[in-house]
């Protein structure tokens, strides 16, 4: 359990996780942007291990202001 927990690139080096990035999308609301770079290294670093734990909490969503600065 413990190697999961620290498995994750976008958990342990992206910081605080916001409430934007753990609330889910209701229907007809835009869905949250991914990192490309936090996805490829979960996969690739840790064999997908990471993302067990990236996308439940949230942080390999982009924030909110990345959102909307890329529109």
């Amino acid at each position: 359990m413990l190697a999961v927990a620290l498995s994750s690139c976008a958990t342990i080096l992206n910081g605080k996780v916001t409430t934007q990035q753990r609330t889910k999308p209701a229907p007809g609301e835009p869905q949250r942007k991914v990192y490309v770079g936090w996805l490829l290294a979960d996969i690739f670093l840790t064999g997908g291990v990471g993302l067990i734990v990236d996308f439940p909490t949230g942080a390999i969503y982009k924030r909110e202001s990345e959102n909307s600065s890329k529109k």
